[in-house]
């Protein structure tokens, strides 16, 4: 009984770090697949600027917002290893508003659909104003978090 006790105790020390070990591995292959698609949009504007005759805006600024998402998630890949294993949720907030910016420029025709989406992005920053109004060790610096006397 002993025995089994001290391997199911060993095993919830084992299993956590499996599990992270295995997160890290996937997170940086994904950093380098991403970084890869960010090397093929940076080849994709040079192509669109050195050829000069396109005349489609829509497109290439379709593929700047692309491009700013996935150098997003890399930043927020490398943030995550940066702090601690721990994925700030700004990050999540800037690809939000950026997925939803290239959205509304992409998929244009329905204007109630690009209302819905307008709103959505309203949305995600009025959460990015809350999530920086709430004191993360920092209270006195915030004007709203000074005593009233």
């Amino acid at each position: 009984m002993k025995n089994l006790k001290s391997l199911y105790t060993k095993s919830l020390y084992v299993f956590p770090y499996l599990l992270q070990v295995i997160l890290n591995v996937s997170l940086i292959i994904l950093a380098i697949v991403l970084s890869v698609l960010l090397v093929k949009e940076l080849i994709l504007f040079g192509t669109i600027l050195l050829e000069g005759d396109t005349t489609d805006y829509q497109l290439f600024l379709a593929n700047v917002l692309l491009f700013f998402l996935y150098f997003e998630f890399v930043a927020m890949i490398v943030k995550y290893f940066k702090e601690n294993y721990h994925f700030p949720l700004r990050y999540f907030l800037y690809i939000g508003i950026t997925a939803m910016i290239r959205l509304i420029i992409v998929e244009h025709d329905n204007a109630l659909d690009t209302l819905f989406y307008a709103f959505v992005i309203l949305i995600l920053i009025i959460g990015y104003f809350i999530m920086n109004l709430t004191p993360r060790e920092r209270p006195e610096s915030k004007w709203f978090f000074q005593n009233k006397r």
